[in-house]
């Protein structure tokens, strides 16, 4: 069905640049059997921390924090979930988890690699040979570490016009490569990092090539039912499932706007439409970052680093691996990914082993395009949270 227009917006003519770009505070715990009391003096810097960040012209109306040791797990939130009803962020609240998603699709390639379904030097020639003969030579490896030299489709005059024309359009992700069909490689593959969103699309399409099932199906069978992920999902539509994070759009010294839903997210799928709790997206991040899915040998080729930040860069010193990026902090290193949509800026990371991890959400979008000055600040207290996390 198709969609109706979206309500006129102050971002609408603003959505493809986003795209490209790409209250009282609380502390509570999740249901879980360990009641560990943080450190009071840590906790009450953590509020601050989200609180100041809330409270800053450019700052997003509201934050969620999730952290977790072992078996315990703490909420940290500050602002508001929704300013028409003023209720606190929950980590039961839907968000949009913006380029993270880029993560789920390595979950799913490179379990299908490890199943023997995919290979991490097959080509595009091989798996898709109807895209241009131009990329053949392009591998999966080289998808799922930004050195393709892919062109990045979000960035077609074409694609950006069809969005500001009407947001809630239902695009066909399988066709999104098409806006950049007649273009080049932009360089040789493997010579260089760049951060594309035309990447993940690739690897979700070679993942499908490879097993003859839908990107979304594989999602539920390698990656939400293993894990448990009952909400989490990669809708097309641009509704939201209740009870959800709202989304705004922030400029100083007006209201903030609600953006959650003037955006179809079928515009950005692999590379960015997935939906999930901050719950699901802690639980999933464990797992992935961790050692729940993939075997060593995987691992290892998956945490060949090289120089690249993710889009937001995390904080500290960011390099990246395949669909996943080493944030190494003042306090030590963690695992994870980052990512920005309108309304959402998002941080989910965890050990290497697994048994901890931290997410960041707040309900507008920051990057160091639209807002600098916030993400200098976002990242320095992602990475005050990477340092709670870590305390011995």
């Amino acid at each position: 069905m198709h969609a109706a227009p979206a309500r006129p917006v102050r971002t609408r003519l603003r959505l493809g640049a986003a795209l490209v770009a790409a209250g009282a505070c609380a502390v509570g715990l999740l249901s879980g059997p360990s009641r560990a009391t943080e450190p009071a003096d840590q906790d009450r810097a953590l509020r601050t921390a989200l609180q100041e960040l809330v409270n800053r012209p450019d700052g997003p109306p509201g934050a969620i924090a999730v952290l977790q040791r072992g078996r315990d797990v703490r909420v940290h939130r500050a602002g508001v979930a929704d300013v028409e009803s003023g209720r606190p962020p929950r980590a039961g609240d839907h968000m949009r988890l913006a380029s993270v998603s880029k993560a789920y699709s390595g979950a799913v390639a490179l379990q299908l690699v490890e199943r023997g379904k995919l290979r991490l030097d097959d080509t595009i020639g091989k798996r898709l040979p109807r895209l241009p003969a131009a990329w053949h030579k392009v591998t999966l490896r080289q998808l799922l570490h930004h050195t393709s030299g892919l062109p990045d489709y979000t960035e077609s005059p074409e694609f950006q016009e069809l969005l500001t024309s009407d947001p809630r359009r239902e695009l066909d992700p399988r066709s999104l490569l098409d806006f950049v069909a007649d273009e080049p490689l932009m360089f040789r593959p493997g010579s260089r990092y760049r951060y594309d969103n035309s990447d993940n699309i690739a690897v979700a399409l070679m993942a499908e090539a490879a097993t003859g099932v839908p990107y979304e199906e594989l999602l539920r069978r390698l990656v939400y039912r293993p894990l448990g992920l009952r909400h989490t999902s990669l809708p097309r539509e641009y509704r939201l499932p209740e009870p959800y994070l709202h989304g705004y759009a922030v400029e100083p010294g007006q209201p903030p706007e609600d953006v959650s839903t003037v955006l179809s997210p079928s515009g950005v799928w692999a590379s960015g439409g997935i939906v999930a709790t901050p719950a699901d997206l802690n639980a999933f991040m464990r797992a992935y970052a961790g050692d729940r899915l993939l075997s060593p040998t995987i691992r290892k080729q998956q945490t060949a680093w090289i120089d690249g930040a993710s889009e937001p860069a995390g904080p500290g010193r960011n390099q990246a691996g395949l669909a996943l990026f080493r944030y190494t902090t003042r306090c030590g290193t963690v695992h994870g990914h980052t990512g920005n949509f309108p309304g959402y800026t998002q941080f989910a990371a965890a050990t290497p082993d697994g048994t901890r991890s931290i997410t960041v959400s707040l309900n507008t979008q920051t990057n160091k395009t639209l807002s600098p000055q916030l993400l200098k600040r976002l990242r320095g207290v992602e990475e005050d949270f990477v340092c709670a996390l870590l305390r011995r």
